[in-house]
């Protein structure tokens, strides 16, 4: 500890240092000017769309039909494009996304892989040539009038060149006649696909990305026709939807938008379905009985559902003869929407207990935080697709084992991929981001939603992914291991981490360390709002995110989006000083106790043994007045002056001296290069704390050390930096001062006996004597 002096009517001040341009222009502060598009009549610098925005629509009139014999799919369509743009379009481009399943397809040329030291047969099996003719097989294009129109296969992209230039405002209309195979999900994988039950016998359908669909035309880059690899998804226009979906006649269909024909159903089950309607808990439309017998009898005859969609991007369905199904209602914001799940017997019993009363909580918890879900229905299926998305419907994984029982991470994983992937119909669904370019608008930020969705679910629920210290281990990485968001969604080696992960944290950060909950959840449920139904680009959610909350964030953008830098701030070191009140029987006092407390040096100590009497021991004659004088004898004389001293001072001074305020300068260090606010917790001697947050503005003069100081009327114990681990910081070992290491754990295995351990839900089973969950 220091102490200094107060002088009568000194001002201290601390001036900001003056800026080379050349700094300036290396700032982590700097604005995105040159990174973000020009604002324009279509896209405004508030990040709304502009007064001139327009976007392109494509309807759909498509009937298909299945073959369950040889899993293959026949369809025809007819699309109405209607053109909004300014321009004049000679030619379309659709998605072929089949056409990754191809032989020759781009996907599978450009694959890379290695022939392990010991390949097994399945293996052998995937490096071998491709047996699945995938793919679509185009049997014709042709106008309205019947007559063909001219077209070219590029990978998974179609160019169809028109017989006349479509001007603005004007509309063509055009069919499609294909077929292809429906790849096994298991074998090939893929966005959709089969999967086959060989204990009974059948097959489960999703259907995702299964009929050529209108690429997208915009402002911003034209047509969208980057070539679908597999990773990058898909953007599409808004339009109408009808639907003919030809299946054996026992098969129960999932499906976006509103069944037209109720007659496809019983009696039983259209009763069971307006009970439904109105129910705040799932009813079961198609019972796990029912269902088994479906199973059993395989009815040979066809049947034909028809569903109608309006203002979907997109459209999926889902068909079985061992679907169970059941729903319920969701009432949000005076909007009733059916929640519904189909599933398996092979589900049970976690989807018929959990699935569609996730779906529900998903619309109500999404609703809040960005627009009131618009759509009739939401509906989980559960299949062989781990977790994919479409307009009102989604395919999930979460499969119990054969007895019934799971573990902790199955539940739990089924709850968040449902919560993930209704959840998927704000963004992009809605909020119709370009997933091929930028897949962070639409993983990321339904991520970050997911995890918010989590924590009402249950207290303290297992989120994979939102909290900061969660990201700790990507972030420490080899930077030539990572790429930043802003990459486009086909070069992202790390997925998972860069464009969920990373973004989820990054706007959890923004919300509750940089902007604070009221600022963040204003200006994200605005950006919802603006972009509803329409196209966002990056620049828009930025833009708006800044605006709505009245927050410069380049910064932020700059440090989490567009560069690899991490988190880590250091507390490099504390220096103490306290007010001189010159008050002698304080002071004196004080220095005393210090004097006492003061170590012993090795030479006094082993003098104490070694000199029992020193000279002036031996003769006390040597003694004079300093032998007995003691300087912190408070004196008279002291005294005086003291008085003295408070009388010279104004009484604002005098009440600054009596406060007995210390002063701390820490010392902070940044470096990870990613510069973030600093959350400092004071922990106190007498056993309180307090949290001082500071905006990342204080490294705008220099982004790499900074000094702070912090006054306080109670002494400080100890000082720790980011204390509730919320900025992601990558090193907690040098946040503390004095220094405080980190708990960490190794643990001692002891090899097991080969077999497979019973997890806690079998165990209790087994306890109780039971062969099912709940019960004999």
């Amino acid at each position: 500890m220091k102490q200094f002096l107060l002088a009568s009517g000194l001002l201290l001040s601390l001036a900001a240092p003056v800026l080379a341009q050349e700094n300036i222009d290396k700032s982590k502060f700097r604005q995105l000017a040159q990174e973000l598009p020009t604002p324009n009549e279509y896209r405004s610098a508030s990040g709304a769309p502009g007064h001139a925005y327009w976007q392109q629509r494509a309807d759909y009139n498509i009937k298909a039909e299945l073959n369950d014999d040889n899993q293959s799919l026949t369809g025809s369509e007819t699309i109405t494009y209607t053109n909004l743009s300014p321009d004049v379009l000679t030619y379309l481009w659709v998605q072929l996304d089949q056409n990754i399943f191809e032989k020759n397809s781009m996907t599978n040329l450009t694959q890379t892989n290695r022939v392990p030291d010991k390949p097994t047969f399945g293996v052998a099996e995937a490096l071998a040539e491709q047996t699945f003719e995938g793919g679509y097989k185009i049997k014709s294009v042709k106008d309205a009038n019947g007559k063909a129109l001219p077209y070219v296969i590029n990978f998974t992209m179609m160019r169809i060149d028109l017989p006349q230039p479509l001007k603005p405002k004007q509309s063509v209309k055009f069919s499609i006649d294909w077929s292809n195979n429906i790849n096994d999900q298991k074998k090939q994988g893929g966005r959709g696909g089969y999967e086959f039950f060989p204990e009974d016998g059948n097959y489960e359908y999703q259907m995702a990305q299964w009929f050529p669909r209108m690429a997208v035309y915009d402002d911003v880059n034209g047509w969208q026709h980057k070539q679908f690899l597999g990773t990058g998804e898909f953007a599409l226009p808004f339009g109408d939807y009808k639907v003919s979906l030809t299946v054996p006649s026992d098969h129960v269909v999932a499906s976006t938008g509103e069944l037209q024909n109720m007659d496809v159903l019983t009696s039983t089950q259209r009763n069971r379905l307006a009970q439904a309607k109105k129910a705040n808990k799932p009813v079961l439309i198609v019972t796990p009985e029912e269902a088994l017998r479906a199973e059993k009898n395989k009815a040979k005859g066809k049947k034909t559902w028809t569903f109608v969609a309006k203002d979907v991007r997109d459209f999926a369905w889902a068909s079985s003869r061992k679907f169970i199904w059941d729903a319920m209602n969701v009432n949000y914001a005076d909007k009733n929407t059916l929640a519904m799940s189909f599933y398996p017997k092979e589900g049970n019993p976690l989807w018929g207990q959990y699935s569609t009363e996730v779906v529900a909580h998903t619309i109500r918890t999404y609703s809040k935080y960005t627009i009131d879900y618009p759509y009739p229905v939401a509906i989980s299926v559960h299949g062989a697709v781990g977790g994919m998305e479409y307009p009102m419907i989604s395919f999930n994984g979460g499969r119990p084992e054969k007895d019934g029982s799971y573990t902790e991470r199955t539940k739990y994983g089924m709850i968040s991929v449902i919560i993930h992937e209704v959840g998927h119909n704000f963004f992009p669904m809605i909020i119709n981001s370009d997933e091929r370019q930028w897949t962070w608008m639409d993983e990321g930020l339904n991520s970050f939603v997911q995890f918010l969705s989590e924590q009402e679910w249950q207290r303290d629920y297992p989120s994979r992914r939102g909290e900061p210290r969660n990201m700790v281990e990507y972030m420490k990485m080899d930077k030539s291991l990572q790429q930043p968001i802003m990459t486009n969604s086909e070069s992202i080696t790390q997925l998972g981490n860069n464009a969920y992960g990373k973004p989820a944290t990054a706007l959890n950060i923004l919300r509750e360390t940089v902007l604070g909950r009221e600022l963040f959840d204003y200006a994200f449920k605005e950006y919802a709002r603006r972009w509803a139904f329409k196209h966002p680009m990056p620049a828009d959610f930025f833009r708006t995110m800044e605006d709505a909350s009245g927050t410069d964030l380049d910064w932020f953008w700059r440090g989490w989006f567009y560069t690899t830098d991490h988190v880590d701030q250091e507390l490099t070191g504390v220096k103490w000083y306290s007010v001189d009140t010159r008050n002698p029987q304080v002071e004196n006092t004080k220095r005393r106790a210090e004097i006492n407390a003061a170590p012993k040096s090795l030479s006094q100590q082993r003098n104490l043994k070694d000199i029992p009497k020193t000279l002036v021991d031996v003769k006390p004659e040597l003694n004079d007045f300093y032998n007995t004088y003691d300087p912190l004898a408070v004196t008279e004389e002291s005294k005086a002056q003291y008085q003295k001293y408070l009388q010279a001072l104004a009484p604002e001074e005098r009440a600054m001296l009596e406060k007995g305020l210390n002063f701390y300068e820490v010392g902070i260090k940044n470096n990870g290069g990613l510069v973030m606010p600093v959350v400092m917790q004071m922990n106190f001697q007498d056993g309180t704390n307090q949290i001082v947050r500071i905006p990342a503005e204080i490294w705008r003069y220099n982004d790499q050390e900074v000094t702070k100081v912090f006054v306080t009327e109670k002494p400080v114990a100890s000082f720790v930096l980011d204390p509730f681990q919320e900025t992601a910081d990558i090193d907690m070992n040098n946040n503390s001062y004095p220094q405080r290491p980190q708990p960490s754990r190794f643990e001692l295995f002891k090899e097991q006996p080969r077999g497979i351990t019973p997890n806690p839900l079998q165990q209790q089973m087994q306890r109780q004597g039971t062969t099912r969950p709940g019960g004999n």
